[in-house]
């Protein structure tokens, strides 16, 4: 087992109780097996993914006044030509029906 590994299961400190039905356990057991993680690991490391998915555009990003200007100048700024991703964008996507 990686040191990592050791020293990141010493620091859980908090329990957190779940029920699930038997059918939700099993499919979390069998995808924690084929990652080779413990349940515990598995589930633990895929909620807080999806956590810090869910609060990633609910955070406060605090900057100073000269940041903040330097930002705003940057936004009222004309974008760049970028003629590969205009051509990109004006050909039809590959999943679009073209009739």
């Amino acid at each position: 087992m990686s040191r990592d590994i050791v020293e990141q299961r010493a620091a859980r400190q908090a329990r957190i109780n779940l029920r699930a039905s038997a059918r939700q356990e099993q499919l979390l057991r069998h995808a924690a097996a084929a990652t080779d993680r413990t349940m515990t690991d598995f589930v633990l490391e895929s909620a807080v993914v999806e956590a810090e998915r869910v609060l990633a555009d609910r955070r406060w990003f605090l900057i100073d006044d000269e940041r903040w200007d330097e930002f705003q100048r940057l936004l009222e700024q004309p974008p760049r030509d970028l003629p590969k991703l205009r051509a990109l964008l004006a050909s039809p996507a590959p999943f679009m029906d073209e009739h």
